[in-house]
This record gives structure tokens, C-alpha cells and sequence, in this order.
């Protein structure tokens, strides 16, 4: 039996964690750049030094969190498309699938619900086709 539908989802889901990879990327870029945080206060002086110092090692450890989760739930969704091609081992795909999509969703709060709900899909189907 063929499971392009399921290989497909998969897919959808490596992209929509590469999305949350670059938006990890990103705030660790703004982290560390000295410019933005010059503008802030230039533009809003009613916020504190501290409170800016505070939002900004919050996006840092988000950034991070964001990062590493999804470059994990990359991997391993393309451990499943490669255990689900030619239809070799559809349940261990789908325990992965389910697997990383929940704690994918979990671990970027809530920020992976979307990929998540792909791979959670994705892994249903090799529980449901035979």
C-alpha cells in the first residue's frame, strides 16, 4: 500500500518546524543585536533598562527552546518518512509521528500546534491503514 498522503503530512510538518526554527533564529538574532535594543529605548523611554534587559534574556532562552524543539521534531519526522517509505514499519512511524507532534506542541508552547496537528495526523493514518 502506498503512503504518499502520510509522507506528505509529514512533510507539511518538517516545513511548518522549519518556520518555527527560523522564528527561533530570529529572536536569537535580536537577542544579541545591540541596535535594536538602542531603538527601543529611544522610542519608548517609559521602559525600563530593566525590564528591556528582562524581555530580551526572555528572548533569548525562547529563541533557544524554539530552536532546538523543532530542529528535534525535524529530525525525527524524517526518521518516520524514512521508516514509512515503501511501507516498511507504519506503526513505529506512527508512534513517532504522535510522539513528536505532541511534545513538539508542548515544548514550543503552543507555538507547534500547527505542525503538530499535521504529524498527529500523519501518524493516526499509519495506525488506521492497514
Amino acid at each position: 500500500m502506498k503512503r504518499t498522503v502520510e509522507i506528505v503530512l509529514g512533510v507539511i510538518g518538517i516545513l511548518g518546524y522549519g518556520l518555527i526554527t527560523a522564528l527561533g533564529g530570529f529572536m536569537l538574532f535580536l537577542q544579541n543585536n545591540e541596535d535594536v535594543l538602542q531603538e527601543v529605548v529611544e522610542q519608548s523611554p517609559d521602559i525600563g533598562l530593566g525590564d528591556l534587559n528582562t524581555v530580551m534574556e526572555g528572548m533569548g532562552s525562547g529563541g533557544w527552546t524554539l530552536t532546538i524543539t523543532s530542529i528535534i521534531a525535524i529530525i525525527l519526522s524524517f526518521v518516520a518518512i524514512f521508516l514509512i517509505k515503501g511501507n516498511k514499519r507504519p506503526k513505529m512511524a506512527g508512534t513517532i509521528f504522535i510522539v513528536t507532534s505532541i511534545l513538539g506542541a508542548i515544548f514550543t508552547v503552543g507555538i507547534g500546534i500547527l505542525p503538530g496537528i499535521f504529524l498527529l495526523i500523519s501518524g493516526s493514518m499509519c495506525f488506521a491503514r492497514k
